[in-house]
């Protein structure tokens, strides 16, 4: 059994150091990892918003959603829709590289 942490990350529930800030929304501590800030925590500091406030589904560490009528759906960081990867926060990107891959193993089965 974990002991109880005295100030854990409001968005992955570890320790927070001495690299943390506040979430506006929920007061809770945020580790810098877990905030996505690049720089200078300084100038963001009054207006920080956690991923579990922004999005609270993905962002509280749930696994699944419950939809109603004894219906659960999983929780996933990427996924394939209509043959294109996209993930969790809508980005692309995974499609895109898939498709190039896709692209250039099938250009090499052309070239002698």
């Amino acid at each position: 059994m974990q002991k109880a942490l005295r100030w854990p990350c409001g968005v992955c529930a570890r320790g927070v150091g001495n690299n943390s800030i506040q979430c506006t929304s929920c007061q809770k501590l945020v580790n810098r990892k877990c905030s996505g800030i690049k720089g200078s925590m300084y100038k963001v500091m009054k207006a920080l918003i956690c991923r579990g406030c922004v999005n609270p589904v993905t962002g509280t560490g749930r696994t699944s959603v419950d939809i109603g009528g004894d219906a659960n759906l999983e929780l996933v960081d990427k996924f394939c829709y209509l043959g294109d990867m996209l993930s969790m926060d809508g980005d692309a990107d995974a499609a895109v590289e898939n498709r190039t891959r896709t692209g250039w193993n099938k250009f090499r089965q052309l070239v002698p």
